[in-house]
């Protein structure tokens, strides 16, 4: 991966809503996912039920017991489970599904990302097709330091973010096995596989 265009791994972002914000880098947007998920929801097309900050397509389905909490857009046909839990900001684009007690926070999911069950995805970008199988985790703060601030290796180079709180942007298609930790501060190719119970660390 170029970390100088980490985008590239990521085919629709510069036709999605993301793109009106410009390239910013991957932890400086979900640090502000907020704010940039209340500017979607300002100028969703027809279609949508919002309440309380929460867009949900009319095509979608959620289940009882997920708690949505605003500013939070759900796109067409994605599929919320029970016991799923969506905070922080988080924009889901179609056909995503967040699976049984999967926990996604201030995070953007492109087309078909899926969490299985039992995830948790912190502050990351998902391009479209990612599959987290069942326990995956893209965990987001390094706790183990006096410094939790994240620098990230990529190609040999070191990329400092200036944040303490990143997960990782994983590329289309990638496809992370059950029960496998990203560690905080990641940048995955398109295509990248993580093996069941693997470790990615790039710090």
């Amino acid at each position: 991966m170029n970390p100088d265009d980490p985008w590239a791994e990521i085919a629709a972002f510069d036709a999605s809503p993301l793109a009106a914000v410009g390239r910013l880098a991957p932890w400086d947007l979900t640090a502000r996912a907020a704010g940039i998920v209340e500017a979607i929801l300002a100028a969703l097309p027809p279609g949508y039920l919002i309440e309380d900050g929460v867009a949900v397509h009319a095509s979608a389905s959620v289940e009882a017991g997920a708690v949505l909490k605003g500013p939070l857009i759900v796109g067409p046909a994605c599929r919320i489970a029970a016991g799923a839990y969506l905070r922080g900001g988080c924009w889901l684009a179609e056909d995503c599904v967040v699976g049984p007690g999967a926990e996604v926070k201030s995070s953007f999911l492109f087309a078909a990302a899926r969490l299985a069950h039992f995830n948790f995805v912190g502050d990351s970008i998902l391009g479209g097709d990612v599959n987290l199988e069942a326990g995956a985790i893209i965990a987001n703060h390094r706790n183990e330091r006096a410094d939790p601030t994240i620098a990230i290796r990529v190609g040999g180079r070191v990329v400092e973010t200036g944040v303490t709180k990143f997960g990782a942007l994983v590329g289309d298609g990638a496809r992370i096995g059950a029960n496998a930790v990203v560690a905080p501060g990641a940048l995955l190719a398109r295509g990248t596989v993580v093996p069941r119970l693997g470790l990615v660390d790039q710090a």
